[in-house]
């Protein structure tokens, strides 16, 4: 660093010397002593306040000594000369001024450098914690299981959306979809929470995600976490001669759908409740279907039925429509296909989480 600022030395130090001997060989009478301003306003790009006042002295001081062995301080030379060498002055002081701005700018960016790298390095961070509890599901007996998660790229690449799929004491397998407000790390680190917490009560609470939900609910308060979320939770219990039986329960959720083996499609719209996170916790509903061989149930977040001009009711129109043409085939495929061309350009993150009986 020493070598460094010695080189930036050698800029305004070369004016100043170059100056000089400009002025001592011009002819007698003939002094160009303005020029020496040029040395401080040099100091001020490269060099520091200090260096930059001390290159302004320094300037003066030459003009004034350039002045004496021109004789620029008899008869009527003394006026022009103290002009000149108030000239010089007043450059010093631009240039002082001038690195006075041009350092609180540096420290400005370099603050904002700082700011941007801490953020590009929390998101990261949180990318990954994301990326670690977005779990592929279990394998289950009878159930064949597909999930996604699409950020929005828009934001941060992280948000408040998650999937979860998981087995209870019951020896059912607890699905969940659930939204946190937001689409930055905060989001997904409150996403973290609330999941954590959940996957906790599930293993005491058995049998009811109405439940469920309600102890989460309760639980989030206590914590003093105070997300705004909605989510959907649901038990399966896949039957090798029956029908498999799905328990649900909706806080504030986009509705589950159900698409039959024969190409039917079912919104499963019961009465709507209450979000999570409100602060007033209300009485929950259990809801019952029956999934035959082949049926799917479709657990999604609201990216996936969002549409820019048009309303949820219309998107959950498509969502039917497209599932639809998409019967019969692999759960693989119909995620796929829900989610084609939305790579790049999702307003909101999109989770899903596809259930079929076999």
């Amino acid at each position: 660093m020493g070598r460094a600022l010695s080189r930036r030395h050698l800029l305004p130090l070369g004016v100043l010397v170059f100056c000089g001997l400009l002025n001592l060989v011009s002819e007698r009478g003939q002094v160009v002593v303005g020029l020496f301003a040029m040395a401080p306003l040099v100091a001020a790009i490269v060099l520091g306040r200090r260096a930059t006042a001390a290159y302004a002295v320094a300037a003066v001081v030459l003009a004034a000594l350039i002045g004496v062995v021109g004789d620029q301080y008899t008869g009527g030379l003394v006026v022009a000369q103290s002009l000149r060498l108030l000239g010089v002055a007043v450059g010093g002081c631009l240039a002082l001024f001038a690195c006075t701005l041009r350092l609180r700018r540096e420290a400005v960016l370099t603050r904002l450098s700082a700011e941007a790298a801490e953020a590009r390095s929390a998101v990261r961070m949180a990318s990954t914690l994301q990326r670690a509890l977005l779990t592929d599901p279990p394998t289950v007996p009878g159930l064949e299981i597909a999930v996604r998660y699409l950020p929005a790229v828009q934001h941060a690449q992280v948000g408040g959306d998650w999937y979860d799929a998981f087995p209870v004491p019951d020896g059912t397998t607890m699905l969940v979809i659930g939204d946190v407000a937001g689409h930055d790390v905060a989001a997904a680190a409150t996403m973290a929470h609330a999941r954590g917490v959940l996957r906790g009560i599930a293993q005491t609470v058995i049998g009811s995600p109405a439940a469920v939900l309600g102890s989460l609910d309760r639980a989030l308060e206590r914590l003093a976490v105070s997300p705004v979320l909605t989510s959907t939770v649901a038990t399966v219990r896949p039957h090798p001669a029956g029908p498999a039986r799905v328990r649900w329960s909706n806080a504030g959720h986009p509705p589950p759908v159900l698409l039959c083996a024969d190409g039917r499609v079912r919104v499963l719209d019961g009465r709507p409740e209450m979000l999570l996170g409100t602060g007033c916790p209300v009485p929950r509903t259990d809801h019952e279907v029956d999934l035959d061989r082949g049926d799917t149930l479709l657990l999604y977040t609201d990216g996936l039925v969002e549409r820019r001009g048009a309303s949820l009711d219309e998107g959950t129109a498509w969502l039917v429509a497209a599932l639809a043409g998409l019967a019969g085939q692999p759960l693989e495929v119909l995620c796929d296909a829900l989610l084609e061309g939305k790579a790049g350009g999702v307003p909101d993150d999109v989770a899903v989480l596809a259930v079929r009986t076999c």
